[in-house]
């Protein structure tokens, strides 16, 4: 069964980041034999000076190919993780959810979107949890994070928001692969162009330096561009920059 999983909030402007920690959790489960982690979504949430946050407000969502009955397992060793690892001054926050036992998917996508233009509170955070069954705690500071993690989980349910943590390692001699290839040789499943055009696996891709995939239609996604290639001396499909992947 799939159980999905959500921290935030676990760092501060000096120390820490809850993409590691988050990847440190999935490894503390998986060396505990409680199941498979998935990938991690990131999930940007609303930037707001009434919102206490350390650089960006993003909270950071998985999810576990497990044992139903390891649910309250994983609760558990989230909790240890926070505790232990979460850095002084951070305010973090826990979401543990089964999917089968989600009482209202409707409502907690709609609080994930809500979390990316409103100013949400703990009461808000904590009432809408009671509501859809799930588990949601705070582990430290003023547990603000709460907000946050509960709402990692609602983008990562409604499939189409967030970057994909760490860059891709597509292998290539001289920068320069197909679609095909790629689709191949990574976790990818899509490849697109940024207004949605369909890429021929034949097509050829010029590799960026930082090369990230999104999250999107619930899967993987590698975002292309044309763009003049001076070796190729025409335009080409090229991975996304910066620029473009930031808005995810």
């Amino acid at each position: 069964m799939e159980i999905l999983v959500c921290i935030d909030d676990t760092d501060n402007l000096e120390f820490g980041s809850t993409g590691k920690l988050a990847q440190h959790f999935i490894d503390v489960l998986e060396e505990k034999g409680l199941g498979k982690g998935s990938y991690i979504t990131r999930h940007q949430l609303y930037v707001h000076k009434d919102i206490p946050y350390t650089s960006h407000n993003s909270s950071m969502c998985f999810i576990m190919e497990c044992k139903k009955d390891e649910y309250e397992n994983i609760i558990q060793t989230g909790i240890e993780v926070l505790l232990d690892k979460s850095e002084e001054g951070s305010d973090p926050g826990l979401c543990v959810a089964r999917l089968e036992d989600i009482k209202d998917m409707e409502l907690i996508k709609e609080y994930g979107r809500r979390a990316k233009k409103e100013v949400l509170t703990k009461k808000i955070a904590y009432d809408t949890a009671k509501e859809l069954g799930v588990h949601l705690s705070e582990h430290g500071g003023t547990g603000q994070g709460v907000v946050g993690a509960l709402a990692g989980i609602g983008l990562r349910l409604g499939g189409n928001d967030g970057r994909i943590r760490g860059k891709l390692q597509i292998p290539s001699e001289d920068g320069y692969i197909t679609a095909g290839e790629i689709l191949k040789l990574t976790d990818v499943e899509v490849i697109e162009g940024l207004n949605g055009e369909e890429i021929d696996p034949d097509e050829i891709i010029k590799l960026g330096q930082k090369i990230k995939a999104v999250f999107l239609y619930n899967t993987m996604v590698l975002l292309v561009f044309k763009k003049y290639d001076k070796n190729s001396k025409r335009e080409i499909w090229h991975t996304v920059e910066r620029k473009h992947y930031v808005k995810y």
